[in-house]
């Protein structure tokens, strides 16, 4: 296999390209042949700081699709040629290659109809909004803030939040706007903007968000407590919030964080099992047209690191793709 390979803490470019031999499979893995690899943020991050189970030569790279070409002792029920999508352990060589190892039973069928560059697009983003979309119980009239909303997480989460009934308001760039309002969104505004808090307030009439979700940074979340209602919830999805600032016993507001990476080493089979085939169903309801995905970028695998780079510089709400 030919891989991408990190060598040091720096910027993508620093990735060398080399040819390796495939590693046995484990009894509960599969060899999938990358077809399509997804891009996102987390990549560049942990390019330029590292990973503490990282070594030189280690193989980055979280999302990708393709094909099971070989399975594990205990994964023959899988089927040879299956197309399939994934998101890796990071502690595991990654999605930066020609081939992939993964478990078995963290694989997504992808649908027919669903090109296999929407399903490489999907895992990072969407699953980390479906698992923020379920830290609330009930979510039908809730007035709901999205913050950030402009990126690929907050856009796949604004849209279930639509589909589950929620009052929706946004902050994004001014440019994506006008679709979300054509979508149903009742406000949205730039979280850049001076007195945009004032401003989202007053369109509240003296109301307060039932639920905060943060795509931002923990710092960032933290500053957005006070327009969380009595019994609310922030929910934190990029970084957490490391101090509570709202004093105690008053408007009693639930911290939540999230880390989709972590489900490989703490969830438990059911878990596991339970956000494959959930994942599963958003497919499929990208492929109905249901959900949307942002426009995509793509590149050839020669170009991963030139393209990664790319992204990391623009931070556009773009999804850049790799197609081998």
């Amino acid at each position: 296999m030919n891989s991408w390979q990190w060598q040091k803490k720096g910027e993508p470019e620093n990735l060398v390209l080399k040819e390796s031999n495939i590693p046995e499979l484990g009894k509960d893995e599969i060899l999938i042949q990358n077809t399509f690899i997804g891009l996102n943020p987390v990549d560049w991050k942990l390019i330029e700081n590292g990973h503490p189970d990282w070594e030189i030569n280690h193989i980055p790279g979280v999302d990708g699709a393709g094909i099971v070409i070989k399975v594990g002792d205990n994964m023959e029920h899988l089927q040879l040629g299956s197309r399939v999508c994934y998101h890796t352990d990071l502690s595991k060589a990654g999605s930066f290659s020609t081939h992939t190892i993964v478990k078995g039973n963290s694989i997504m069928t992808i649908p027919n109809n669903l090109n296999d560059a929407a399903a490489a697009a999907f895992p990072c983003p969407s699953l980390t909004a479906f698992q923020a979309f379920q830290k609330i119980p009930s979510l039908l009239n809730k007035k709901v803030l999205v913050s950030g909303a402009g990126g690929s997480v907050g856009y796949f989460l604004t849209q279930l939040l639509l589909e589950s009934g929620a009052k929706v308001y946004v902050t994004a760039g001014k440019l994506h706007h006008q679709e979300f309002l054509k979508m149903g969104v009742l406000k949205a505004l730039n979280y850049k903007d001076k007195d945009w808090k004032k401003e989202m307030k007053k369109s509240l009439q003296g109301n307060l968000f039932d639920v905060v979700f943060d795509t931002v940074s923990g710092a960032h979340a933290t500053g957005l407590l006070d327009l969380i209602a009595y019994y609310g919830h922030m929910v934190a999805i990029q970084d957490r919030i490391k101090e509570n600032l709202l004093s105690p016993f008053t408007t009693c507001v639930s911290l939540h964080e999230i880390a989709l990476g972590a489900f490989h080493k703490y969830a438990n089979q059911q878990q596991i099992a339970h956000l494959m085939q959930n994942g599963e169903k958003l497919l499929c309801k990208i492929r109905t047209g249901i959900l949307k995905q942002r426009e995509f970028k793509i590149t050839t695998f020669d170009r991963l690191p030139q393209h990664l780079a790319e992204m990391k510089k623009n931070n556009l709400s773009t999804k850049y793709l790799v197609k081998l």
